[in-house]
């Protein structure tokens, strides 16, 4: 036999201590088991008759629309009365340090089997950040007297949008600028020779990645690689008689032949020079390293090709980037030859607004324009004239930096919220209603001033309900039952049914609401 419950047929008896009418006592305890159902089954809003469960289990049930900062929790399934004030996060990262440590972790210049990411979590409430990345210098050639330009590259700049969600956690690489120490290496731009020469290593890339664990089974097989958000190249090491290629732009500029082209690069190209100078990284391949019998070696994926020849006059490495720069190498005519500039990428398909810029010269990182360029940062290392003994070392690059910015808004607890459910359909005109709310303290609220209660029959005007506490819904602790009820047959006739709650002063979190009426 089924039986629909109804105000008609609820026992009317109580023997409960409880001061509240008998059929007031019942239909709480339907509305407790209700609002446990909905808990346990996963229901979002369980209907009874004359009567509905909302659990929060998502923003079913809630007119979001009449509501004033009603934010909810869907981890956790409540509202809760915060009140939010926007504010600008700007984290920079250098090699080894952050700006910005609330959402910021800084690395330590990985390689390919050493080193640590740099990372960033976004923070709650962010859907996209701005990034804006410069890629490292390489390190300046030595030459024999000004005239031979050794200098190297200059970084490549690059810029975007990215989409994310709040607590994503972002993996941070920033280019560390060729030169002493520096040696081939993952990230960390093309190996020069072994420091014993006149060349040098490429500058390292920088750029935003997301499970970098993965790269070593792609780096040698993946033209495009999900893993690969937004890059900005490294700048080309210097040779003893040529520059080093700027980084990119979509594509690295090549080593350059001698002193004839002085400051400028050649025009991007994935081609080695003819005289050993490296090709410039692009889209798609490594750049190439010219005269590979002489110790050059192509670029590879976010990796510069190493110059291996172990002879003085040997060539410049290439920069590091989405796809590396060709090393420079040693050419037998006309000494050591610079190394090509990595490429800069921004073609991940949850980039929007990218942008790069590459070294415009050979020297200067690109993006020096950009109002967030820091000083000292991306330039390649100039020619170091080396008179008779050899010096021991040559100009370093500079690093490179890496800034993320991102607009999201801070939690003021305590603040004013208004909740207001959907309207339900009653089968008749009600003229008394009680609501169970399932509430939770996060500071001391006191009843019927922090938390106010109120009913509609006719879905616009509202009578206000005192709410008690009944203790809690398990042990004696954690979410508490606030019960009341209300006279509404003042109101204007309808059949449609709405609660509403208005939190102010002292944060709570409301779990739950169930209303009868009858």
């Amino acid at each position: 036999m089924t039986t629909k419950i109804t105000s008609a047929n609820i026992d009317a008896t109580v023997a409960s201590a409880a001061d509240i009418a008998p059929i007031d006592s019942n239909a709480f305890n339907i509305s407790l088991l209700g609002f446990k159902m909905a808990v346990n089954e996963g229901l979002t809003v369980f209907n009874l008759v004359d009567g509905v469960v909302d659990e929060f289990n998502d923003e079913t049930g809630i007119d979001e629309a009449e509501g004033s900062n009603d934010v909810y929790c869907a981890t956790s399934d409540f509202y809760a009365n915060y009140s939010y004030s926007p504010i600008c996060i700007s984290a920079g990262f250098t090699t080894t340090s952050v700006t910005e440590p609330d959402t910021s972790t800084a690395g330590t210049n990985p390689a390919v089997t050493c080193g640590t990411y740099g990372q960033f979590t976004v923070p709650c409430g962010a859907t996209s950040i701005n990034i804006y990345a410069f890629g490292a210098g390489g390190g300046g050639g030595s030459g024999n007297s000004p005239a031979q330009p050794g200098h190297a590259g200059g970084g490549g700049f690059a810029s975007g949008v990215l989409a994310v969600t709040p607590g994503q956690v972002l993996e941070v690489v920033v280019g560390e600028g060729g030169g002493d120490g520096g040696e081939p290496g993952y990230f960390l731009g093309g190996g020069g020779p072994a420091r014993t020469s006149l060349s040098e290593p490429g500058g390292g890339l920088s750029g935003v990645f997301t499970n970098c664990e993965g790269f070593d089974a792609l780096r040698d097989t993946a033209p495009k690689a999900p893993q690969v958000y937004l890059v900005a190249g490294g700048g080309g090491g210097g040779g003893h008689t040529s520059r080093g290629g700027g980084g990119g732009g979509l594509t690295g500029n090549s080593g350059g032949e001698n002193a004839n082209l002085e400051q400028t690069n050649a025009p991007p190209t994935n081609q080695g020079a003819g005289d050993g100078g490296g090709g410039g990284g692009d889209q798609e391949q490594g750049g190439q390293a010219a005269l590979p019998s002489q110790g050059g070696q192509n670029g590879a994926f976010l990796e510069g090709g190493a110059s291996t020849a172990a002879t003085c006059n040997t060539g410049g490495g290439g920069g590091g980037g989405y796809w590396g720069g060709g090393s420079g190498t040693r050419n037998p005519g006309s000494g050591g030859t610079g190394g090509g500039g990595g490429s800069s990428y921004y073609g991940h398909p949850q980039i929007t607004c990218g942008a790069t810029e590459d070294a415009s010269t050979t020297q200067e990182s690109g993006g020096t324009a950009s109002p967030f360029y820091v000083a000292d940062t991306g330039e390649g290392g100039p020619l170091y004239p080396v008179p008779a003994p050899l010096q021991p070392t040559t100009p370093n690059g500079e690093d490179g930096y890496l800034l993320i910015q991102a607009s999201t808004c801070i939690a003021s607890p305590g603040g004013s919220s208004t909740i207001v459910s959907d309207t339900f359909t009653s089968s008749s005109v009600a003229t008394s209603a009680r609501i169970v709310v399932f509430e939770e303290d996060v500071d001391t609220p006191t009843l019927n001033t922090d938390v106010i209660a109120s009913i509609s029959r006719d879905g616009t005007n509202f009578t206000n309900v005192t709410l008690s506490d009944s203790g809690y819904v398990t042990g004696s602790s954690g979410q508490r039952i606030l019960t009341g009820q209300a006279d509404i047959s003042g109101q204007p006739s309808g059949q449609s049914m709405r609660w509403k709650l208005a939190l102010a002063n002292n944060t709570v979190k409301i779990h739950g609401v169930s209303l009868q009426w009858s």
